[in-house]
């Protein structure tokens, strides 16, 4: 089933200042199909948040766990929804 999903993953880990939003987004862009953005939260985490296509946004979950990630990831916790759209691409915030 391809329905459209909303998925907020928060990464821990060495994820700050080594260029991880930026290989997030590229990672986004090339899954395809994929809308939201990755911020940088005060205590160290990232923020991603990524609508579209379930497998899609599996995909990239997959790479935050175990894919090629600068940095170090120590753990990621995710919560699937309803997309609430509103977004414009993938962007770093």
């Amino acid at each position: 089933m391809n329905e459209d999903v909303r998925l907020t993953a928060w990464v821990r880990g060495h994820v700050q200042g080594v260029g991880f939003r930026w290989f997030t987004r590229e990672n986004a862009l090339r899954i395809g199909g994929l809308a939201g953005f990755a911020s940088n939260l005060a205590d160290g985490r990232v923020q991603v948040v990524a609508e579209g296509g379930r497998p899609g946004c599996e995909q990239l979950l997959d790479w935050l766990r175990e894919g090629d990630t600068p940095g170090r990831v120590d753990g990621v916790t995710d919560l699937w929804g309803t997309p609430r759209g509103g977004y414009d691409g993938f962007e770093i915030r």
